[in-house]
């Protein structure tokens, strides 16, 4: 007996913030176009997405040290830092439209106003953060940064951290004002209940199976109903998988070329929460120090104020640890299962040259609370352990393939692999994330609607304003952009009110 499928124009894998944005952006550029989505969770951005899975920062690198390596001949490499915060400032500005447009509403629920600082201890990394400091503070992107090594001066900015510091070593620190946080699991929701306004079909406890290529060049979608106990069949021109850590197994399903020689590595995190209300007040930033020797870029530890279920909170972290896991929620075959013959030389050779990442994690996985704390207390020296719990946060997995780098080669970033014809696209990776949605999805849009792209351009040029220009080169619209989106996003007058 053949099987019966249902068509569709695009199926989206994941109920996550990079299917939520996708979805979103076609629905405003084609909105003829039929839309599924398939989550094997029963709500939307509860993995990656969630808000107590990630860190909210709103990645602008305004804080984020590792995205402004020291070169050798002592510079500072600012490249990544500008082009991370041009992503964000597209991303502020399709929430803007989307608020403007009453498409959603109340964005206080997802976005906060929240300085970032970045904070150093030692002589070397002092010096670091200066030189850091003198090539961004010039750059239009991070007006406003200020630096300090003036302990007085820190008091004012980080009390919490700095009170009963008896530490004589020097430090400093960088402060911009103009930060954010962001509740990604809030946004997905809201974008998540639009779409289904718009007559997108959204399933949840739906887990994809299978993926593969039909005669008629059609992506057949085998989907297991978890509630129905049945198997679905569906077919759609175009398919999308953003299933976080679980996009690695189906971008293999469809043996597209470009999935050959990529393997992923999880790395789970724990995060320490206060739930002392009094010690919450004390901190008003998210403050982001350096990463220790052999820890990942995203293990970076960070003391932040997070607003979340309408509440402020302060979380410190993350403690890397393992899992071979690729979702909370997966199975611990997840990573074995993802080794295949044409990944088997490229997952050997990242073992080969990672071992200083291997052992940070392992002493990373043998830690107490205790030890934890004693990490915690050198950013706040009179934490105590009854203030704080631990939670776990989401897992991550990182992009391993073969690069100009070498063999294995660890991606630490979020990477898009789209087929040839741009029938299929997957995202991969890790942070930036979240925060890099819009431009992200655009180039997936871009590159597998390539016929349609063009006529949508002026759409577009009306959701993103400064799509396609450099806004570090143009400084008076840089200016009208972000007193704008500040406007919408409601990000003024909150500033007022928590500082």
């Amino acid at each position: 007996m053949s099987t019966k499928y249902e068509k569709t124009d695009v199926i989206l894998i994941g109920a996550g913030i990079m299917s939520a944005t996708l979805g979103t952006m076609l629905k405003e550029l084609a909105p003829e176009m039929e839309i599924k989505i398939f989550e094997h969770l029963d709500k939307a951005g509860e993995e990656s997405s969630n808000e107590w899975n990630n860190a909210g920062t709103g990645h602008s690198a305004l804080c984020e040290l590792n995205y402004t390596p020291e070169k050798a001949d002592g510079t500072i490499d600012i490249k990544k830092a500008i082009n991370i915060n041009e992503q964000f400032q597209l991303s502020r500005q399709f929430w803007s439209y989307l608020v403007k447009s009453n498409l959603i509403s109340n964005p206080e629920e997802f976005i906060m106003p929240i300085p970032h600082m970045s904070l150093v201890m030692g002589e070397k990394d002092v010096n670091f953060l200066k030189k850091r400091y003198e090539a961004l503070s010039v750059n239009p992107l991070f007006k406003g940064m200020e630096y300090s090594e003036d302990p007085e001066k820190l008091k004012e900015w980080v009390p919490l951290i700095m009170n009963g510091r008896k530490s004589q070593e020097p430090i400093a620190a960088t402060k911009i004002d103009s930060g954010t946080d962001v509740n990604f699991g809030a946004l997905t929701r809201m974008l998540i209940e639009h779409l289904q306004k718009q007559n997108v079909e959204v399933n949840y406890k739906h887990s994809v199976t299978d993926i593969k290529r039909s005669s008629d060049g059609m992506w057949e979608v085998k989907v297991h109903d978890l509630d129905g106990c049945k198997m679905e069949y569906h077919k759609a021109k175009f398919v999308f998988i953003g299933a976080g850590g679980a996009s690695l197994p189906l971008l293999q399903a469809t043996g597209i070329p470009e999935s050959k020689h990529i393997g992923g590595f999880p790395v789970s995190g724990l995060f320490m929460v206060c739930n002392n209300q009094e010690i919450v007040e004390k901190h008003h930033a998210k403050v982001y120090s350096q990463a220790k020797v052999g820890a990942p870029p995203m293990s970076v530890p960070h003391l932040d104020t997070r607003y979340i279920d309408g509440k402020k909170s302060l979380l410190f972290g993350p403690f890397a640890g393992f899992s071979p896991k690729f979702l909370k929620t997966g199975s611990n075959m997840d990573l074995f299962a993802s080794i295949k013959p044409n990944n088997l030389f490229t997952l050997l050779a990242a073992g080969a040259k990672e071992m200083k990442l291997t052992k940070y994690l392992i002493q990373q996985l043998m830690l107490s609370n205790e030890q934890r704390l004693e990490e915690l207390q050198e950013f706040i020296p009179d934490a105590k352990l009854e203030d704080w719990e631990i939670v776990v946060a989401g897992q991550r997995v990182q992009v391993i393939k073969d690069t100009d780098a070498g063999k294995g080669t660890l991606q630490f970033g979020t990477e898009v692999i789209t087929a040839a014809d741009g029938s299929v696209a997957a995202l991969l990776g890790a942070s930036p994330g979240a925060s890099t949605a819009v431009p992200v999805m655009l180039d997936v849009m871009s590159k597998c609607f390539p016929d349609r792209f063009k006529e949508w351009e002026s759409k577009i040029k009306e959701m993103i304003p400064s799509y396609g220009i450099s806004l570090m080169d143009n400084t008076a619209l840089l200016e009208e952009i972000q007193a704008s989106t500040s406007e919408v996003l409601g990000l003024n007058e909150k500033e007022v009110v928590h500082n």
